[in-house]
């Protein structure tokens, strides 16, 4: 029952951030929305300060392997687009199934994986995968905007300058 519960608790997050993240991709994009979730969600760590939450540290290196490899994924998937002169996140059809895969994945590997380790042990590699899943995604989704972010201040910049030397000629 506990399991179903938690389940259903685990489907209703996933929705809930895939509405986030659509809505999130309708504004401009800036480096502190990229970078702040990892920094928020590393406090979770304080977990491990409870003696049972604790994996061994080939469970710690299986966790992070695998968010790695999902990582890669939610790498290829993201990227940043110029619009009415901002950077935007790129809309992407196959992002929410990917997300929902992501999960059904996990739930998959719960149901799997419950059998042989404690439940906080098992809750202590789930956050380890996904803090490894989503630290790279989000630096590289930082040096992905960093550059179209550049691109953009080139464009402004030699949008400019013609228009500068037009306005500096005085009129006949």
């Amino acid at each position: 029952m506990v399991e179903i519960v938690l389940g259903a608790g685990a489907v209703i997050m996933a929705f809930l951030a895939l509405f986030v993240r659509m809505k999130s991709m309708k504004k401009p994009a800036n480096a502190r929305k990229i970078l702040i979730p990892p920094v928020a969600m590393s406090t979770g760590f304080l977990m491990f300060l409870y003696e049972p939450a604790r994996p061994t540290s080939l469970e710690v290196l299986e966790a992070i392997a695998v968010g790695l490899i999902f990582s890669i994924v939610l790498i290829k998937l993201s990227s940043f687009e110029i619009r009415e002169n901002a950077v935007y996140m790129k809309k992407s059809k196959a992002f929410p199934f990917i997300l929902l895969g992501l999960l059904a994945v996990r739930l998959i590997f719960k149901s799997v994986l419950g059998i042989h380790f404690e439940y906080e042990v098992l809750a202590g590699m789930f956050f380890i995968l996904a803090f490894a899943m989503i630290l790279p995604w989000r630096i590289a989704m930082y040096v992905k905007f960093r550059q179209v972010e550049r691109e953009l201040k080139s464009k402004q910049v030699n949008s400019k300058i013609p228009l500068n030397m037009q306005t500096e000629n005085p009129a006949p």
